[in-house]
């Protein structure tokens, strides 16, 4: 990675060699002159590397992203006194102050109602999962199942009890001409869906080809669920699957999901979404589905074939939601927002958004998840890019849009700072035009329990970039690409791909693309050490998140300043080519 101003010596480097060549023999060979780059302080990767020159007038804030401070940075975010930075503990809120103070110091100004800081009010409560249960009732019996082969979790203590309706894969889609809720009455009824989509497996697919839609997440389904009329909702991954379950890639990935203590659960305080839900094992699911007249493989085939309903209410099922909690307090956490306002009159109402998110997984006895990856890199990201900006803006180079940068609580519990945000925007959605959102941006993407047999990764990655969201604007995308003839990343476009891993809807630039925003997240990848205690500054590429971070502040600039912001993309059907 080039240090600091070291893109600019190697180009009066190379303006020097070219005159050199000139005034030297012939006979002067290239050795002679790598020699002579080499003596003046540059690697001859470095050099083969260089890329365009950045324009002057983005040099100052280009040149502020520097790995020494990127490393000074993280390397407080990561360590043992933040704890872990679990949500609403202490080491969170530490790490809430310094970026507050952080872009206080850059000169940001506050952003939400007169300050820096946005409450996000929170519900936290542990589920007691020896005396919580689904029940079903059948025949004048009843079978109750518990944690793993049946869970949920809710903010207070419910139970509920209803007639169980299958509704497909949940997905009320108009666009697509897809509805599994045609033809069914919901109203009052525990709703049973799959999983995921369908045709999730078909590159011309209506639903994104083999990439997500914004149907495929659990939480839009739930609400699509409540808004027709249903009073619980149980999902079962589909019996079809070329994929773990979320059940069982969250047992793969071990380490802060399955440790002994079970992390605490945090629901925002006002929410849309109100209806209780549970996640039901393949084996459940089979009892459930006896009175169907097909089996689960038989229904899901039926849909996928040719996307047609096979939605029905199940004969003599009822089902029964009973949760309980051993705790239940609320508490305040903070989303940090600081803007730098655009220079041009008209302009300036409109948005870009940097964002990343504070917390992780907290400390359990004597072990800490550090999270320096997740997300102290992002995190220390978006306060470099702060700098970069406002750098660059005391050199007279002020953006005509104005730029929002915002640090989310409680990712790690649901996203939930985020659509917090999206909730109560501090500046107006609809003048959001793009949102560079970083999460995990420090490492080389190697293989691991989360990944293996599931996704291929390169054999090198350390000048590899994921960016996840281009279908969904290409407009986008192209800005980037542009971009990147100045920092030389590889870009990456697996994951829009992916349909094993959930990729697209986990981390906050989700809630935005619900709300029709061009929103990319921009991620390295991940590594063995992804929720585990292991996730340490020390093993971070510091050369390649200021690079990521350079391209960043490039392409945000270019957002900020183009004539015609990047379109969203509704509907991106099949698959688009890498280059879209």
């Amino acid at each position: 990675m080039l240090e600091n101003s070291a893109a600019t010596r190697i180009n009066a480097l190379l303006r020097i060699i070219a005159t050199l060549r000139m005034l030297l023999p012939m006979k002067t060979t290239k050795i002679s002159l790598i020699v002579f780059v080499c003596a003046a302080g540059v690697s001859i990767g470095a050099l083969l590397q260089a890329q365009q020159p950045v324009p002057a007038s983005l040099a100052t804030g280009f040149n502020n992203i520097r790995e020494d401070a990127l490393r000074a940075d993280l390397t407080f975010l990561a360590s043992d006194a933040l704890e872990g930075r679990m949500s609403l503990q202490n080491g969170d809120e530490v790490a809430i102050q310094w970026i507050a103070s952080e872009f206080a110091r850059a000169g940001l100004q506050p952003a939400a109602n007169g300050s820096l800081l946005q409450p996000v009010p929170l519900i936290e409560y542990r589920g007691d999962r020896e005396n919580s249960y689904v029940a079903l009732r059948r025949g004048g019996s009843e079978t109750r199942w518990k944690f793993p082969d049946a869970f949920g979790s809710y903010h207070s203590d419910v139970d509920v009890t209803a007639e169980v309706i299958f509704a497909g894969y949940g997905i009320t889609a108009p666009e697509l001409h897809y509805d599994d809720y045609q033809g069914i009455d919901a109203r009052g009824k525990v709703v049973l869906i799959f999983d995921h989509e369908p045709q999730e497996t078909e590159p011309n697919s209506v639903f994104n080809g083999t990439g997500n839609t914004r149907y495929a997440t659990g939480r839009v389904k739930i609400l699509n669920a409540q808004e027709h009329g249903a009073v619980g909702v149980l999902i079962v991954a589909e019996p079809n699957r070329k994929h773990p379950s979320n059940q069982e890639r969250v047992a793969r990935i071990g380490g802060s999901e399955t440790r002994a203590a079970p992390l605490p659960s945090q629901a925002l305080a006002e929410d849309a979404l109100h209806t209780p839900a549970a996640i039901i094992s393949d084996a459940v699911g089979k009892e459930l589905f006896a009175t169907a007249a097909a089996t689960p493989s038989e229904l899901q085939a039926a849909i996928d074939r040719d996307l047609k309903p096979q939605s029905r209410a199940l004969p003599d099922t009822q089902v029964t939601l009973h949760y309980r909690n051993l705790f239940v307090r609320t508490g305040t956490s903070y989303n940090v927002a600081g803007l730098l306002e655009g220079s041009d009159p008209k302009l300036k109402a409109e948005t870009i958004l940097f964002s990343g998110h504070h917390d992780h997984n907290g400390i359990s006895g004597t072990e800490i998840w550090h999270g320096a990856d997740d997300n102290g890199s992002g995190t220390v990201g978006v306060v470099a890019l702060a700098r970069a900006f406002a750098a660059n803006a005391a050199h007279g180079q002020k953006p005509k849009r104005s730029l929002l940068f915002v640090v989310y609580a409680a990712e790690e519990r649901g996203l939930l700072g985020s659509f917090y945000l999206a909730a109560h925007p501090v500046r107006p959605l609809e003048t959001t035009r793009a949102v560079l959102n970083f999460d995990m941006i420090g490492r080389n993407e190697t293989e691991s329990d989360q990944t293996k047999g599931l996704l291929d990764i390169p054999a090198d990655t350390t000048n590899r970039l994921n960016l996840i969201g281009a279908s969904y604007s290409p407009d986008y995308n192209r800005t980037v690409v542009q971009e990147n003839k100045y920092v030389g990343l590889d870009l990456d476009y697996r994951f829009d791909h992916d349909y094993a891993l959930n990729i697209f809807f986990r981390s906050d630039q989700f809630p935005f693309v619900l709300d029709n925003i061009p929103a990319f997240w921009w991620f390295t990848g991940f590594h063995p050490d992804y929720h585990h205690t292991t996730d340490t500054a020390d093993k971070i590429n510091y050369g390649k998140m200021a690079k990521i971070l350079r391209l960043a502040y490039l392409t945000g600039y270019q957002f900020a300043n183009e004539t015609t912001p990047p379109r969203f993309i509704a509907n991106p059907g099949g698959n688009p080519s890498k280059s879209d």
